[in-house]
């Protein structure tokens, strides 16, 4: 019966050791890196770390390198396929050239999540938690 309880500890990335994965952040970077080791809590070491930006369908790389992420800052972690990681539809362009629409557009999300928190804050008795860089 233990069997079928799934492994949700940071032991089942073990089978991720060497492998290509997006790591996405909780303050929004989407990191492309080689996972090269763990802890036992979920902290991370990528290798070959480049940062992903996306705006329309065009998207830019910033080089890294080595780069280590403290686990409790993971949102979403997952294996990139390297068989069709080359046929997705989006144009690359330089990083400095994206950048600016992308910081623009993260400014209008946080104008907009503050709104909505004051508004639910308000009119419907919610609270005004999370603080800088807590978006999940």
């Amino acid at each position: 019966m233990d069997s079928l309880i799934p492994f949700t500890t940071s032991g089942s990335l073990m089978d991720c050791v060497d492998r290509k994965m997006l790591v996405i952040l909780r303050d929004g970077r989407k990191l492309h890196g080689v996972l090269r080791s763990y802890d036992q809590f979920a902290n991370l070491v990528l290798e070959d770390t480049y940062e992903r930006i996306y705006h329309g369908d065009t998207y830019a790389q910033n080089w890294h390198g080595l780069f280590l992420i403290r686990g409790e800052n993971v949102v979403l972690m997952g294996e990139v396929d390297l068989d069709t990681e080359d046929d997705v539809p989006l144009r690359q362009v330089d990083y400095h050239v994206l950048e600016p629409y992308c910081k623009l557009e993260t400014e209008k999300k946080k104008q907009r999540d503050e709104i909505k928190a004051t508004i639910l804050y308000e009119h419907n008795g919610f609270c005004k938690e999370g603080g800088e860089g807590d978006g999940y």
